[in-house]
């Protein structure tokens, strides 16, 4: 008999424990429907990209003098510099530039050694292809200018989930009137047209 009484003490317990575990995951999903989604629904909506965000590896053939400094500062070696010695001005000619991005690890150690500033990060992370051979790029298509979230019509660019207020990690019930960390791109280009109107008027005076 007593062994009885205590299985039915402990179902009950156990019981008990079950209910309490059940009421605590309701509460925090009734807690999540009050919230707004944080899911970006890719490719219809993207994030903007932070303002020193390292993405494709923009490349001006004009300016680079093949000197291979990108090569010597890059911890794999990776880009690969085609020239030809010029006997007759004895300079280098460059005759081709690529770059591997299926093993680049977006370090910036080129864009920041160049001494031409032929290198550049762009904000375009949208690299994925079915083949990897396609991840080459050459000069041609490293000099093609980047895409800009902001400027395609066809994408909704979400901004609040990266100009949050300081030291907010939370996007949830965050009013508009609170101030954010950076300005957004409009306020931005709006600054930009103010200022420049009030130095064309300073000219004018």
């Amino acid at each position: 008999m007593k062994d009885f009484f205590q299985k039915v003490n402990s179902y009950v317990k156990e019981a008990f424990g079950a209910s309490k575990y059940l009421f605590d995951g309701i509460t925090v999903t009734f807690d999540h429907l009050k919230r707004r989604p944080v899911t970006v629904q890719y490719p219809y909506e993207k994030l903007i990209p932070s303002e020193r965000y390292r993405g494709r590896i923009h490349y001006e053939f004009d300016k680079c003098i093949a000197c291979e400094v990108c090569v010597r500062v890059c911890p794999i070696n990776l880009p690969v510099v085609d020239w030809v010695m010029n006997k007759e001005t004895k300079k280098k000619e460059l005759r081709n530039y690529s770059i591997d991005f299926g093993a680049c690890i977006f370090c910036g150690n080129c864009v920041e050694y160049c001494p031409t500033n032929c290198l550049s990060m762009t904000e375009e992370y949208e690299l994925a292809t079915f083949d990897r051979h396609n991840l080459n790029f050459d000069n041609v298509a490293l000099g093609r200018l980047p895409t800009n979230v902001t400027s395609d019509p066809t994408v909704k660019s979400l901004k609040e989930l990266t100009y949050l207020p300081k030291g907010v990690m939370d996007p949830h019930d965050i009013p508009s009137s609170d101030p954010r960390v950076g300005k957004l791109p409009e306020e931005v280009l709006d600054w930009m047209k103010s200022s420049e109107s009030k130095e064309e008027a300073t000219v004018v005076k």
